[in-house]
């Protein structure tokens, strides 16, 4: 259904006319996008043809497809008020802006925290097909230019009446101390059990209900800094836990929101964590050559700044996104750094504690997926079993994911019963733990197993999966 017609939407014309895109095309378009969100949508070129002779507006999310379509299409992210539909939904500009000011950027967080407890909800499905690679290029380039404020000491008026922090109130760093346990307790629980699982929606409740009003209330330089930091990493967790459930839109959000939070922190390397976050994301998305840029963007502003240990890190990503990016000869320099500084790390180097995931295993693991794009079974086998050496239940995600590369490195070495056996255990995995990625891992391997579908074993490891890929996201 469409709303009342407004008379002719001149402005979604001529970007159509920009574009290059046809009324059947771009009703093509939406459907699609609509279909990768389990939405079934029936536009064609009479419905858009409505949309821009008669100014008739769909309903629900199909404006942010129509948005997403020919931001695609243009390679740059385009808001609805360009197309003539910005009366539909203030939403699609929230969480992306990446202010100068600090106080502004206090708004622009807050305001993203307070559309809907959780990512994956509300107005996160009237954002469906909005993601843009693009939006990362201003938060990254004010970053690398101005990685820290000069000053964020805040005063807000006096206190509430009833003292108490809040809005209003003078925050101290006890409180912040609570945010710091409110994130180690959220990474410990993401890790074991996925980021769709239902504590996983504490997060977005603990940034509207806790760190908002907080930031919102007065402090100290000293204190705004650890404010700042704290929030951040939340922020970064949030976005985290929204893309390993599959909302890109929600995540990409969140990602520039915790980058500029990172940089109100002066803390250079909690903002590279942030970019290469965004750097895994980009790849996941078939970004390959961004995800090397944002990968490399960590690097160049942490050195000498980061400890070894965080700097092995980042160059893994960087070695993630060249192997997408095919790029045989850069991964393995990446891979070998990333192994050199890993090395050199010792205990007492002062490592963040957002690191605390990252050992040797995290870097075969890694390893073994750069081999998988750059089709070199052999290579994965090595990685994988280095990998899977020492499973722990408190990473029962990163163990389900790795069992799906060593599935898949088993079959492309023509062991069939093998991947099989590795396959199986992964979906038992997966099946405990909420994470579209991980179905998304499951998904590709059998695929791979497809054309032997007529084997007993695949069959059956068929069977064991299809309650997990039946399941909602």
């Amino acid at each position: 259904m469409s709303r009342e017609p407004r008379g002719p939407n001149e402005k979604l014309g001529a970007v159509l006319a920009l574009a290059g895109i046809s009324n059947a095309g771009l009703a093509r378009r939406v459907n699609d996008l609509g279909a990768q969100r389990g939405l079934t949508l029936r536009y064609d070129k009479t419905s858009v043809a409505r949309w821009v002779t008669k100014g008739m507006v769909p309903q629900g999310s199909a404006p942010h497809l129509i948005a997403a379509a020919i931001s695609s299409k243009l390679g740059r992210p385009v808001p609805l008020h360009e197309i003539g539909l910005a009366d539909t939904d203030p939403a699609p500009e929230v969480g992306l802006a990446f202010p100068r000011d600090v106080a502004a950027a206090v708004d622009a967080a807050t305001e993203l925290y307070r559309l809907d407890v959780a990512p994956g909800k509300g107005i996160w499905q009237s954002l469906a097909g909005s993601f843009a690679v693009t939006a990362y290029a201003t938060p990254v380039s004010r970053w690398l230019i101005t990685p820290a404020d000069a000053s964020v000491a805040r005063e807000s008026g006096p206190p509430r009446a009833g003292g108490g922090t809040g809005a209003r109130g003078r925050v101290g760093h006890s409180d912040v101390s609570k945010l710091r346990e409110a994130a180690e307790e959220a990474r410990r629980w993401d890790s074991k059990y996925g980021g769709g699982d239902w504590r996983s929606s504490m997060v977005p409740e603990c940034l509207r209900t806790d760190a908002a009003p907080l930031l919102q209330g007065s402090y100290s330089d000293d204190v705004g800094r650890s404010l700042f930091r704290a929030t951040a990493e939340l922020t970064r967790l949030a976005g985290w836990m929204a893309f390993d459930t599959g909302q890109h839109e929600a995540a990409q959000r969140y990602y520039i929101q915790a980058l500029r939070l990172a940089r109100a922190a002066a803390d250079v390397p909690l903002g590279g964590y942030v970019l290469v976050s965004m750097a895994l994301q980009a790849v996941y998305r078939g970004f390959a050559d961004e995800g090397v840029d944002l990968a490399q963007a960590a690097l160049e502003r942490n050195r000498s700044l980061a400890t070894a240990r965080t700097m092995s890190f980042f160059k893994l990503v960087e070695a993630r996104a060249l192997a997408k990016a095919n790029d045989a000869a850069g991964c393995a320099s990446a891979l070998s750094a990333a192994e050199g500084w890993l090395e050199r790390s010792r205990e007492g180097d002062g490592d963040p504690s957002w690191l605390d995931f990252y050992a040797y295993d995290r870097l075969a693991a890694d390893a073994a997926e750069c081999y998988i794009d750059l089709n070199v079974p052999g290579q994965v086998r090595r990685f994988t079993q280095q990998a899977l050496s020492e499973p722990t239940e408190e990473f029962v995600r990163s163990h389900g994911l790795r069992l799906v590369v060593a599935a898949v490195a088993e079959l492309e070495s023509g062991n069939l019963d093998a991947a099989c056996a590795a396959g199986t255990r992964a979906v038992e995995v997966a099946g405990r733990i909420s994470s579209a990625r991980t179905t998304d891992y499951v998904r590709n391997l059998l695929h791979r197993l497809a054309p032997y579908g007529d084997e007993p074993l695949v069959r059956e490891l068929q069977e064991r999966a299809r309650p997990l890929l039946a399941a909602p996201a």
